[in-house]
């Protein structure tokens, strides 16, 4: 692991990427958005995803997994994030996510483990703190149940309040889909490298286990390319958004080009070099 820099004062303004921004603006201004996240307190959803969590998965310590502990610890460190419980959960598919508004925590599958190097490790537990830092994780609660509160708005209303959840879930899809980003870019500031950034996409693109020393991160930079081009017609526009708006999570090569894109408009070095201090790891 390369040397790393912490960034005192870090704040989740000083990265948020402004579709997550205007995306969260959007959300609160949907009628009966408050009364969503006041059923999703009532019903403690955050309890039943914790206690089921506890039971399942094995919580990372300083003797439990300690490599991923420590990875944990410098993201802390770096983007200035209270140390939340991190758990491994053994699942064929690769996933990674946060739960958990008054005490998150995270979870990584063991299969995206297996995928990834020591570096994109830390990134994707990263990402996972940057969902923590910009504050996203009430709302993810929210996203995740809403099949369930619709239903719970329907009998409570005679069905007008399956209408009300309806209306929510995509502006919330949405929202989802943009956090995303934020998250990507408080894990470069943590990694402090792009390569290890677009290897992880990479990966998460078709990243199959047998065949990792046959990837080239410059023609998947290409490919990203490739894809940009493809916004020549209307038709392309249009089809972009049927296959993504259902989505919870944008397209990996999306995600990479985003990062991409703000590298190169100069805001990742603007921020990255933001009081920086030697961390020791």
């Amino acid at each position: 692991m390369p040397q790393l820099k912490t960034l005192p004062g870090l704040a989740a303004a000083d990265f948020m990427h402004p579709w997550d921004a205007k995306a969260t603006a959007a959300l609160k201004a949907v009628p009966g958005f408050d009364k969503l996240i006041a059923k999703i307190v009532e019903y403690s959803f955050e309890r039943v995803y914790y206690l089921q969590n506890v039971a399942d998965n094995v919580r990372v310590s300083d003797k439990m997994f300690p490599k991923l502990n420590r990875y944990l610890e410098w993201g802390c460190k770096i983007l200035g994030v209270d140390k939340p419980e991190f758990y491994v959960s053994l699942d064929p598919a690769y996933n990674a996510f946060t739960y958990g508004h008054t005490k998150p925590f995270i979870v990584i599958t063991s299969s995206l483990l297996n995928l990834l190097d020591e570096q994109e490790k830390m990134f994707v537990i990263c990402h996972e703190l940057g969902h923590i830092k910009c504050e996203h994780v009430l709302y993810t609660l929210v996203a995740e149940n809403i099949a369930v509160l619709i239903e719970i708005f329907g009998k409570m209303t005679l069905g007008l309040g399956s209408l009300l959840g309806a209306g929510l879930a995509l502006p919330l899809l949405d929202w989802y889909r943009k956090a995303e980003l934020s998250a990507d870019r408080a894990a470069l500031l943590a990694v402090q490298d792009p390569a290890v950034a677009m290897r992880t996409f990479m990966k998460l693109a078709g990243g199959a286990e047998s065949l990792l020393d046959d990837m080239d991160t410059a023609e998947f930079l290409r490919q990203i390319r490739a894809y940009e081009d493809r916004d020549v017609s209307g038709l392309d526009r249009a089809y972009k958004l049927l296959i993504t708006i259902l989505r919870t999570h944008p397209f990996p090569i999306m995600r990479a080009k985003h990062l991409d894109r703000w590298i190169a408009d100069g805001g990742y070095s603007k921020v990255s070099g933001l009081r920086a201090e030697s961390l020791r790891v």
